[in-house]
């Protein structure tokens, strides 16, 4: 198996344009780690620094986490990729409610187009609403000494301009390198703080939950790779025709379902919608000590819960929007393809919808489980974990998807792929 995979990655980096790809993403990602630790003049980085190593984050702990440690350095790049994930979420909700966005959404890649402009600019927009919010709240903890309007708006300005550079780099990622830019820099920031948590593993924890952090990572990577791996293989034949002299059609083919059709993709946008109330209540009286602070905190129950509902619930959504069963339906029936004992159009549709729906089921209750299991451990049996399962879900999915995208670039050139 190690002289399978060694193979395949000596013959990824034989394709030139996949090697140039790996390049071009190992480059882009060392300029965003590079962001993550120049620090914004003007800011006591110390006195932030102190706050955070204290135990004092909480949910700035969460947040500091998925920038890869920038926060709590007030880099330039501190807001992360966050105020993308939040404005591609709020994009794709009033595509299902505006109509003139939907129209657009129909319309391929000239609306795609339009969407992404309006996403970015709302991008934008919330980054500068969240650098403002920064400011007040660091103030608090006395981490702006000599505050004045210029130093003020240069922190914006500064806060701003770093959260439009991260959502033009994970744009260059998704479109000139391997794998989902928003993914792959969440990954990054995330596998960024795994020195921390093996010194913390190493130091920190009790024998017994050493052993239970290292069988539940097992038993988490094993389950993702399963959920993801799994598909149902819907059959379709097509009928056969005459184009001029010649026989066509008449082949069979399969129409590939997933268990988990989404990705990763669900458990980003709930972590990224269960932060923004919890980072506005930073802001009220009390800050890290309000009652609401501590009740919606990325420790407490209801954000646990809240949690795994929404990554359920984004997970019939996301799926909903990258498969179609009317428009999978029409274009079978389009080019002369049935499901066997399913009269074609609108009860192929039905039929596929239905499969889907099922099929997604046991995907997402899956997501939610392993949000939520870690959790109940700690709570429960003591069991610490520096990475709760959601990070571990990001890692490993993000991993997979990786490697499927390199995958297909080997098999295009006839290389033995990374998975069977």
């Amino acid at each position: 198996m190690n002289n399978k995979l060694w193979q395949s990655l000596v013959n990824a980096w034989k394709i030139p344009d996949l090697r140039g790809k790996l390049l071009f993403t190992a480059g882009i990602l060392a300029i965003y780690r590079f962001g993550c630790h120049v620090p914004v003049p003007g800011v006591d980085v110390s006195a932030l620094r102190d706050f955070f190593e204290g135990g004092g984050a909480g949910v700035l702990g969460l947040l500091d986490l998925f920038s890869g440690g920038a926060l709590n350095k007030v880099a330039i790049m501190a807001l992360g990729i966050m105020p993308y994930i939040t404005a591609s979420i709020i994009m794709q909700l009033l595509t299902v409610v505006i109509p003139k966005l939907e129209e657009l959404q129909k319309e391929g890649e000239q609306g795609q187009k339009v969407i992404t402009k309006y996403t970015r600019l709302l991008t934008v927009v919330l980054s500068l609403v969240q650098s403002v919010g920064y400011i007040f709240l660091f103030q608090q903890y006395h981490a702006l000494p000599d505050l004045d309007l210029p130093k003020g708006m240069l922190i914006v300005i500064t806060l701003t301009a770093g959260a439009t550079a991260v959502m033009w780099l994970g744009e260059l990622i998704t479109a000139r390198g391997i794998g989902n830019g928003m993914s792959i820099l969440i990954f990054i920031s995330i596998v960024s703080r795994l020195p921390q948590g093996i010194s913390m593993f190493i130091n920190s924890m009790s024998f017994g939950s050493k052993i239970g952090f290292i069988v539940i990572a097992l038993g988490v990577i094993v389950g993702v790779i399963w959920i993801t791996s799994g598909e149902r293989r819907i059959p379709v034949q097509y009928a056969k025709r005459v184009v001029g002299r010649r026989m066509m059609g008449g082949a069979s083919t399969f129409i590939p379902l997933k268990v988990n059709m989404a990705g990763v993709i669900p458990v980003i946008f709930a972590s990224s919608v269960m932060l923004i109330p919890t980072t506005f209540a930073q802001y009220l009286p009390g800050g890290q000590n309000s009652w609401f602070t501590k009740a919606l905190g990325p420790s407490s129950f209801p954000y646990i819960i809240g949690e795994a509902a929404l990554i359920f619930l984004f997970t019939y959504f996301y799926t909903a929007v990258t498969f179609n069963p009317i428009d999978q339906a029409d274009n079978l029936k389009k080019y002369g393809g049935f499901v066997p004992g399913v009269r074609p159009g609108r009860p192929t549709a039905e039929f596929l919808d239905r499969v889907l729906t099922r099929l997604t089921f046991p995907g997402a209750l899956f997501l939610a489980a392993i949000a939520v299991l870690p959790w109940i451990l700690f709570r429960y049996m003591n069991v610490q974990f520096y990475f709760g399962g959601t990070s571990l879900l990001i890692v490993v999915g993000v991993a997979l998807d990786t490697m499927r995208q390199m995958e297909a670039q080997l098999l295009m050139r006839h290389y033995e792929g990374f998975l069977k």
